[in-house]
């Protein structure tokens, strides 16, 4: 078990890089071929873009209050990203919250008394064409969400995919594993395993393997993460047939959905359980 110190992760997050030098390291990065635009920086300044009517950014963050000269607050060790949710990939944003412990339908704690993670997201939002608005993940300099990740132990990011990116026969309904973090990778797999839940932890050479530095999954204060690709079907399975919409899904989740998201819970309580803050 690893103990981790307080004063060793504020020491470490002073040494990291300042927000401005990670902004210059993604703006020297190659933009992705099939992505309009290059970073999220570049995303907002389009003029011809309106945040509120063609995307939203959503984050909570919670309050550490410690100030007793004994007593410790719980430390939030984890954050939950989206980083392609609303219409980009359809269910990623209604998984991050619950993920996070919040009913994706009205925010209440779900379960009451379980684990509450900080989240981040960026939605589409329009009618049509929100692949548009979709920023690689190695790509993504959004501050707050740079900012969140570098101030937590652990990130874990949802997306979605198509059974052909992911190598997978058509119409699998199936989970994608990658990033850095083979602890959480080893334990996503087996509450997967137990919950019923394909699961595929990927060989390094995959195109979803998440293990650039760069991406926003790895950049946490231990500089790894993990990385959740959901294929179309799986995330289909998982809200009422006509009610796979934006608008709609939030409301109409299936017993598939709070499964998925019970396990991957528990994988994440299982590596905090092994980081213990002095």
């Amino acid at each position: 078990m690893t103990v981790i110190d307080r004063r060793t992760l504020i020491t470490g997050f002073a040494a990291a890089p300042a927000l401005g030098a990670l902004g210059a390291a993604v703006g020297s990065t190659t933009a992705s071929a099939v992505d309009r635009y290059p970073s999220n920086t570049a995303l907002y300044a389009d003029p011809t873009l309106v945040e509120g009517v063609d995307h939203r950014r959503r984050h909570r963050r919670h309050l550490i209050d410690d100030q007793g000269p004994r007593d410790r607050t719980a430390f939030i060790r984890t954050t939950v990203i989206a980083p392609h949710g609303g219409d980009i990939e359809g269910g990623t944003s209604e998984l991050c919250l619950a993920v996070a412990g919040h009913h994706p339908a009205d925010l209440a704690p779900t379960p009451a008394a379980g684990p509450v993670h900080d989240f981040w997201m960026f939605e589409g939002l329009r009618p049509s064409d929100n692949r548009a608005l979709h920023v690689t993940s190695t790509h993504c300099d959004d501050t707050v969400a740079r900012a969140m990740c570098a101030g937590s132990l652990n990130v874990l990011s949802l997306h979605g995919c198509t059974t052909a990116t992911a190598g997978l026969e058509p119409g699998a309904r199936a989970v994608v594993i990658g990033g850095l973090n083979s602890t959480l990778r080893r334990y996503l797999m087996e509450e997967f395993a137990a919950a019923g839940i394909r699961a595929v932890n990927v060989s390094d050479e995959h195109e979803l393997s998440g293990l650039d530095p760069a991406n926003i999954c790895n950049r946490s204060l231990l500089g790894t993460g993990a990385q959740l690709e959901l294929t179309t079907e799986l995330r289909a399975a998982m809200f009422t047939p006509g009610r796979n919409t934006r608008t709609d899904r939030a409301a109409n989740t299936l017993l598939l959905f709070w499964s998925f998201t019970t396990a991957v819970r528990s994988a994440i309580q299982r590596l905090e359980a092994t980081q213990p803050i002095r």
